[in-house]
């Protein structure tokens, strides 16, 4: 082979290489009907339980390519609901998450991996009011399977549960963890259904 072809075919196979390395994973539209972001504390003897009304994501996911697959969520925090006006109040105002100057909490993730069946791993960062940590987020891939309203699509559903230190993130101070009657740990249920087209 001419050195000229052989230089030509050893390019011609870094550029297909680099394409292959790059692809994306398949994109998936959040169903936000069959979504939700959960969570629950210790209040003295009971478990107060709430959600986050309004969050959007970008979910790029494939067992067959985890280079290619992320998890990036954005979660409007005056949306947070725990069926009491006047403690959501409370929760939105500076004692705790300060909606007014942070709007948002936010994960952007940066590897996923395997870890057997179909459980995985999601690592990011996560930032709450104005502070950002590196965290691990495990959760369970429920499968893939046709949408039964249309033909034309399938759907995937995701889980994740994870417990996160409030104070860590500045939510409120330890007044009250330290009285207490309110824990410092919440737990977070993620429960995800996403679209996309055959």
């Amino acid at each position: 082979m001419r050195p000229f072809l052989k230089l030509s075919a050893v390019f011609l196979f870094v550029l297909i290489f680099s394409a292959q390395a790059t692809a994306a994973a398949p994109k998936w539209e959040l169903d936000p009907a069959h979504s939700g972001v959960y969570f629950g504390i210790d209040h003295i003897y009971s478990t107060v339980r709430g959600h986050f009304e309004d969050f959007k994501g970008t979910v790029m996911f494939s067992p067959d390519d985890l280079a290619g697959s992320r998890f990036d969520f954005e979660v409007a925090v005056k949306s947070i609901n725990t069926r009491h006006s006047k403690r959501d109040s409370d929760l939105n105002s500076a004692n705790f998450f300060d909606s007014k100057k942070f709007p948002t909490m936010t994960f952007k993730s940066s590897a996923v991996k395997h870890v057997k069946d179909n459980q995985y791993i999601v690592e990011g960062e996560m930032t709450v009011k104005d502070v950002t940590k590196s965290i691990s987020v495990p959760f369970v891939f429920m499968g893939v399977k046709d949408f039964p309203f249309d033909d034309k699509k399938e759907v995937a559903g995701f889980e994740a549960q994870l417990t996160i230190d409030r104070l860590a993130y500045h939510v409120g101070g330890g007044k009250f963890y330290d009285m207490g009657t309110l824990g410092k740990e919440v737990d977070v249920l993620i429960s995800l259904e996403a679209l996309r087209n055959k």
